[in-house]
């Protein structure tokens, strides 16, 4: 017990700490901006950013990742709050919850299985581009100045030339620190993140939303509460998976997705907005040294520190020096080696990653996108399984009988080419179709054998049909048309 409660707590305990500051400052502009995206005060997205981060700590199923207001999360609220307000988001956000708690009880992470490689490399690629895309009106148009120019690259000098120094300090946190004193000390006039909105001072209160308790308020929550919930757990499952890559162990999906359910009951009792796991914070997290529950519970206790105690100073923080630990964020997140890859990877893998980054950028939902590409590279598996099938003959030394011999899988994909593989034209008196190495696998496939077989008995031919295996056997006994009475009129008259 106290083993299991030292590697998950207390195994890296400075890594955490130091990592979870980086965390908690760059989570607040993040908050925010996510806030006035939904159409709602700062607070809404900072109180949900501690709440959620606390309840993972605990309850999650990824020690290091690191949970809050989402941008995509944000996104699919906007309708809900313009047109009914903040109570039916808050209730809206604990609906969320229960069904992301009946979702990891019913172990529907395990369908994440079901999601290539390919996808994910989409899924992170496109998230890159997307958090550098969103910092650049930061430093364009009507915020351009050399001064924000400097600002940014001299925090990028700061993040990828202080570890040649030392490594004792996440430079991040050091940039982040280094920048502000000076934008402070010089009075420098710059955008900071309390030009982002007011940052709160009080902690947060238990409430119960505000609205009525009918199936009239259900029909309105209900749809966005039902794509708030997929839209969080696919972003926390890959995200997931990601942080299972960097750090080289195991996640329980199943267990963080009941965390997540957990954590936005939680935060809608306490006036926050749904979230899900962040990647570009949960790699910030892991990057500056992050690795077990303890940062994530610390960085949310920070936020909630920074926000309320240190509101007037955590304030007059630079964006320019958060906007270079963004772009830190989306280089360190896009998988550069993909574009190596591109040369030696096939060209259906290519294209499931390509199409992904480019529906989830221009969609800028996370959740069209991973879908869009789950699909593409399911019919490319199906075309590429399909191709495995063929079927060769054999004549016996009479010329009287003819010998089929079918290996590989009959389904969808594969069936017509199935059926196209038999001569029915060729005057023989009998035909055995030896299935010994086939497996029929859906209800496409029996209905080709049953075309194959009337076929065949049209033209005078005698058929055996042998090797069935125990699963195909039941299919076609159950399905199959071919021995029952009246196929071969069926197949003459068309149907």
């Amino acid at each position: 017990m106290w083993q299991t409660v030292r590697t998950n707590w207390f195994s890296n305990v400075r890594g955490d700490v130091l990592a979870a500051m980086v965390v908690a400052l760059a989570l607040i502009p993040e908050a925010v901006a996510f806030s006035i995206i939904a159409g709602v005060d700062p607070k809404v997205g900072l109180y949900a950013s501690f709440c959620i981060l606390v309840v993972t700590a605990f309850m999650g199923g990824r020690p290091g990742m690191i949970s809050a207001a989402t941008g995509a999360m944000a996104l699919v609220m906007v309708t809900l709050v313009r047109d009914h307000g903040l109570e039916y988001l808050l209730a809206a956000t604990v609906l969320t919850g229960i069904l992301q708690i009946i979702a990891g009880y019913l172990k529907l992470a395990n369908l994440m299985r079901f999601v290539s490689r390919s996808v994910v490399t989409g899924f992170v690629n496109a998230l890159a581009i997307l958090i550098f895309l969103a910092q650049v009106p930061e430093f364009t148009g009507e915020n351009f100045s050399l001064t924000v120019i400097l600002f940014i690259a001299a925090g990028l000098g700061i993040i990828y030339g202080l570890p040649y120094i030392t490594k004792a300090v996440p430079s991040p946190l050091v940039a982040l620190v280094v920048l502000t004193v000076v934008a402070i000390y010089f009075g420098v006039d710059l955008r900071t993140v309390g030009d982002m909105g007011d940052l709160p001072d009080t902690l947060p209160v238990f409430l119960i939303p505000d609205i009525p308790l009918n199936l009239e308020t259900l029909k309105i929550i209900f749809p966005y509460s039902i794509t708030l919930a997929v839209v969080g757990l696919l972003e926390s499952m890959m995200t997931a998976t990601i942080v299972d890559d960097l750090t080289d162990t195991p996640s329980d999906k199943n267990r963080e997705s009941k965390g997540q359910g957990y954590a936005n009951v939680v935060t809608g009792f306490f006036g926050g907005m749904a979230g899900c796991a962040m990647i570009g914070q949960s790699i910030i997290n892991i990057k500056s040294g992050g690795r077990t529950r303890l940062s994530t519970l610390l960085a949310g206790l920070f936020l909630l520190f920074l926000i309320v105690a240190l509101g007037p100073w955590v304030s007059q923080i630079p964006m320019g020096a958060l906007v270079a630990v963004m772009i830190m964020v989306s280089i360190g997140t896009f998988s550069w080696s993909s574009l190596i890859d591109l040369k030696k990877h096939p060209l259906s893998t290519n294209i499931v990653m390509v199409v992904t980054v480019a529906v989830v950028v221009y969609t800028h939902n996370l959740a069209i996108g991973v879908f869009v590409g789950i699909l593409l590279a399911a019919m490319f598996f199906a075309n590429k399984v399909g191709h495995y099938m063929h079927v060769s003959k054999e004549l016996d030394s009479t010329g009287t009988e003819r010998r089929y011999l079918v290996v590989g899988q009959v389904f969808f994909s594969s069936s017509d080419k199935f059926i196209s593989s038999f001569d029915f034209r060729e005057a023989i008196d009998k035909v055995v179709i030896d299935l010994s190495h086939a497996h029929f696998w859906d209800i496409t496939a029996v209905g080709a054998l049953d075309k194959v077989v009337l076929k065949f008995r049209r033209e005078g031919t005698e058929v055996e049909v042998i090797g069935l295996n125990e699963a195909s056997e039941t299919i076609v006994d159950r399905f199959g048309e071919h021995d029952k009475p009246g196929a071969l009129d069926k197949l003459l008259s068309g149907h």
